[in-house]
């Protein structure tokens, strides 16, 4: 990127956290520079009239002055109309968040995973396809973080996986034919071609997933998953 001004970039807020008396420090996730961090100066003061648009799930269109890793914002607008997030799907939007900030490096463009996520947003408000939303969205962004899964064919016998028989993932979280293994055939291949109709499949997906996760974040912990178990628990 170089030493330049932009204008009308779509893009959405993903953290934020005070800076000085009065400004922000922003994470964003645009759609043409990918994830960057935006200085918000002065922001924070009575009469600012950004301050209630930077904040995030809310649909904008940022100018910034691009000199240095931390861009200087210079104006933000709403982009279009949207629903406010609430409930659970709240919760799973900020998990959202969190996921993008872990796994996409700074200024590296993913205009169709923007694409994804701007529609993810507006599919979580719809209860009962939150599951499936969730699944499809790790499983992208996995894909264009550089780490895509291949749960058709058996690593070790090189054969195609049989939805009727069991398996466990080896260390580099491919499918292995196993007696007691804890996903079906039938959940591995689901999983590749994105099929989440089935209630069993989703609960088998949801239990790989998080395993796959926790392998490539290295253990790191996850801010947002501990407060969605939290609210599970007390479902």
């Amino acid at each position: 990127m170089t030493d330049s001004r932009v204008y009308f970039q779509p893009a959405y807020i993903l953290q934020q956290r005070n800076y000085r008396e009065s400004s922000l420090i922003i994470e964003a996730f645009t759609r043409d520079f990918g994830r960057i961090s935006v200085l918000a100066k002065g922001v924070r003061k009575a009469k600012s009239k950004s301050q209630g648009l930077l904040q995030p799930f809310i649909p904008l269109q940022l100018a910034f002055f691009d000199k240095t890793e931390l861009k200087t914002l210079t104006d933000v607008e709403l982009a279009e109309p949207f629903q406010p997030m609430s409930g659970f799907a709240l919760y799973c939007g900020f998990y959202l968040n969190e996921l993008i900030a872990a796994f996409l490096h700074k200024e590296d463009p993913h205009p169709e995973l923007f694409a994804e996520y701007r529609q993810c947003l507006a599919d979580l408000q719809q209860e009962e396809l939150l599951q499936a939303v969730l699944r499809n969205f790790e499983l992208n962004l996995i894909e264009k973080a550089g780490y895509g899964l291949q749960l058709i064919y058996d690593a070790h016998h090189g054969s195609p996986v049989d939805p009727v028989k069991k398996y466990h993932l080896d260390a580099d979280l491919c499918p292995v034919e196993a007696e007691n293994g804890i996903y079906s055939g039938k959940t591995l291949l689901a999983i590749q071609s994105r099929n989440f109709t089935d209630a069993q499949v989703l609960a088998e997906a949801k239990v790989l997933l998080r395993r796959v996760l926790d392998i490539l974040l290295h253990g790191k912990p996850l801010n947002s998953r501990k407060v969605l178990n939290d609210i599970i628990k007390r479902l």
